[in-house]
């Protein structure tokens, strides 16, 4: 029983979050995407597993971005050596990739199919199997029904879904817990090293169920997200000088 004003405040949160029609996270504990600062949007500072995300792309460019914020989210999500089908109508992914985030590449197994109807088909089939970790699906439009077929199906799974939308012709309501937007910033270099710098992105949280939206600035490395600095983000430009 709650005996001091922070329980009490700690219960009442979970009873409305209950009645909001948000579903407790299993093993609360052993998932931990470390999306860091972003925790507090999160209902109870939790990622929601075994819910449905939605991501939106627009350009070639933001798609990348979002295929590579998503993977570093799938390796935590599998760092224990978990399963991910990804399907796509027209896949954005570079396999080899993946190793960047810590996904060895017997642990994900792509389908390929051609309509958005059959992408959608094979991603509820896919999330009805509870031996899996994640399951990825990119294509251009899902309808509400469409979505609400994907929940009901991890709601006796527990897998986490994430529906990746490349130019959708419009966003429209959905079951999805949260719908999130990914664009590119210019990477982060360590100490000012020349060659590419460690993947970084503006990270939009569009929506939340029972959370708390917001925008955040993250870069990978370490096989961790981290926080963009300031410092970093606005390097000053030191001027030319002439010599001789």
């Amino acid at each position: 029983m709650p005996t001091t004003k922070a329980d009490i405040i700690a219960q009442l949160q979970k009873d409305i979050l209950l009645l909001q029609g948000h579903q407790p996270t299993l093993n609360n504990a052993a998932v931990d995407v470390g999306l860091g600062p972003l925790r507090e949007a999160f209902p109870g500072g939790i990622f929601p597993t075994g819910h449905i995300h939605e991501l939106i792309s627009m350009g070639a460019e933001d798609a990348a971005a979002t295929s590579g914020f998503l993977s570093g989210i799938l390796g935590c999500l599998m760092q224990d050596g978990g399963i991910c089908i990804w399907i796509s109508t027209n896949r954005m992914i570079f396999p080899p990739a993946l190793q960047h985030f810590g996904i060895a590449p017997d642990q994900v197994v792509f389908v390929d199919v051609s309509r958005d109807k059959d992408a959608l088909w094979a991603m509820e089939e896919a999330l009805k199997c509870n031996g899996l970790a994640a399951v990825v699906g990119e294509l251009k439009e899902i309808s509400f029904t469409a979505s609400r077929r994907l929940q009901l199906a991890v709601e006796q799974s527990k897998v986490t879904g994430f529906v990746h939308r490349h130019q959708p012709r419009q966003l429209t309501s959905t079951t999805c817990v949260a719908r999130w937007q990914i664009t590119p910033l210019v990477s982060e270099q360590e100490e000012r090293m020349p060659g590419p710098g460690f993947p970084s992105w503006q990270v939009a949280l569009l929506k939340m169920r029972s959370g708390k939206p917001g925008s955040w600035r993250l870069t990978w490395y370490d096989n961790c997200f981290h926080t963009i600095r300031e410092a970093i983000t606005a390097l000053p430009q030191t001027p030319l000088r002439k010599i001789g």
